[in-house]
């Protein structure tokens, strides 16, 4: 009997980490969330537990990419063998690849077979690791210890919702759309500042430095221990909570109405800081309309777009030599 991740709803603390993580499950354009923190602060289990909680999707049975239906109609033929008009669906959870720290890019996009293409004339491709977490989420630990090309092309496949392996004049390209998890410990080196711009949301999370907490953690992590599945079954009710409220923000975020008045808060809030370019804006306009999805709005407030700044700004403002990530605020002060 396997055992089940620790609930979700069970962490304690560690509140932007766990919005963080659900925004970008709700909206997985917004590229994807930087965790930077020491070890041992909940950041692996949040992202484990987080996958329990999404709703069960819908697939065609019988091909290695995820595909809906709608994307098997797209690619019949092409990418997928042709299943007929009315291919076997089949519900699955969402899952969690984890990308190893020494993958290849052949690992992460995939090989294509060029015996084939020039022998027979037919494009086959050996999926990746960007197949398997199609509509699911990609895990990469440590990423800041990956080669800088397959973060580039992890980043690029994020931005575009598209991976596409060529070799040799020979292409071909699949949906690749996933949430995509980075983790890291800054004692161990940073990002380049041009991969850092590219995820869309960064948090900072910490020990807890409150008695309280930190016991409450001790004594939830034994009981979990001692027994998992009694512990996941006290915690169902607020967890299948999560996973409704979940269920009506994807529903719903891409019908948030983000007025034009925010849009100019926006804008003056990146100005501002001092970011450079527009990706900062329009990934706190996508995050904004994601927070009122989460609050069951039909329209962004201003309130959101605060909130969405405090994940979007930290990692692309300026810093002086030896400042840390967050050490600035938008304002252009230091904390």
């Amino acid at each position: 009997m396997s055992r089940p991740p620790y609930p979700f709803a069970a962490l304690v603390g560690q509140d932007d980490l766990k919005l963080a993580l659900i925004l970008t499950v709700i909206s997985p354009e917004l590229g994807g969330v930087l965790i930077r923190g020491e070890k041992g602060t909940a950041k692996s289990t949040a992202v484990r537990a987080l996958a329990q909680l999404l709703p069960e999707r819908q697939e065609v049975a019988g091909t290695p990419y995820h595909l809906s239906l709608a994307e098997y109609l797209e690619n019949r033929g092409q990418l997928v063998p042709d299943l007929g008009d009315s291919p076997e669906l089949v519900n699955v959870r969402v899952p969690v690849v984890e990308l190893p720290v020494g993958a290849t890019e052949d690992r992460v996009a995939g090989t294509l077979d060029l015996e084939a293409a020039l022998t027979q004339g037919r494009r086959h491709l050996e999926p990746g690791l960007l197949a398997a977490a199609h509509r699911g989420i990609l895990y990469v630990d440590e990423v800041n210890l990956l080669d800088d090309h397959v973060v580039d092309l992890l980043l690029d496949a994020a931005a575009m919702g598209v991976n596409t392996v060529e070799r040799e004049g020979v292409s071909l390209s699949h949906p690749a759309r996933f949430s995509l998890v980075g983790t890291m410990n800054p004692e161990e080196g940073e990002l380049r500042p041009q991969l850092l711009d590219r995820f869309g949301l960064c948090v900072t999370v910490a020990g807890s430095s409150d008695v309280g907490e930190r016991v409450t953690i001790m004594q939830r992590r034994a009981r979990y221990d001692a027994d998992p599945a009694g512990f996941a079954s006290a915690w169902a009710e607020p967890s299948w909570a999560i996973t409704e409220r979940i269920a009506a923000a994807l529903n719903r975020v891409h019908s948030v109405d983000v007025s034009d008045e925010l849009l100019l808060r926006i804008a003056n809030t990146s100005l501002e800081a001092g970011v450079d370019g527009h990706r900062a804006d329009l990934t706190m306009m996508r995050a904004a309309a994601a927070l009122a999805a989460w609050n069951g709005r039909e329209h962004a407030q201003a309130e959101d777009v605060d909130v969405a700044a405090q994940f979007v700004l930290p990692h692309r403002m300026r810093r002086r030599p030896l400042e840390g990530i967050g050490a600035v605020t938008a304002a252009g002060g230091s904390r």
